[in-house]
């Protein structure tokens, strides 16, 4: 049996992770870009490559970005569309920061001659 080296252990054990956010009474924006994406196809088993763009206005909380490069690179051995992928990052980060908005783009790099780009992105209601 192998035994997983730290780091494959880290991403293996991988869970977003929020804090609070220093300052709720401000909008301001976070952007992160994270250029090493990959999942496999769930068709073919080849792997897809992507750059993930986060941007998003905190409410009450922030994501932990340690928590979220681990939680992204669980991705690597997962059979999943960049549909699906791009969606399932939306919903996992929408649920645990409740942001005041969130945009989450899976920028595929080109397979077959084909280049997709998925965007997932909502503003969430204020009442004034």
């Amino acid at each position: 049996m192998k035994t997983l080296k730290y780091g494959e252990k880290a991403i293996a054990e991988a869970k977003l992770e929020a804090w609070p956010n220093p300052y709720p009474d401000r909008n301001y924006t976070i952007e992160i870009t994270f250029p090493e994406f990959t999942c496999l196809c769930p068709r073919s088993g080849y792997p897809d490559f992507a750059t993930i763009r986060i941007k998003y206005i905190p409410d009450k909380f922030i994501v932990e970005l340690k928590s979220l490069k681990l939680y992204l690179n669980k991705y690597r051995k997962q059979y999943i569309s960049h549909e699906e992928a791009t969606n399932k990052i939306y919903s996992d980060l929408y649920e645990i920061l409740n942001p005041r908005f969130l945009e989450v783009i899976g920028d595929f790099n080109p397979r077959g001659n084909v280049k997709t780009i998925v965007k997932v992105t909502s503003l969430k209601e204020t009442s004034q």
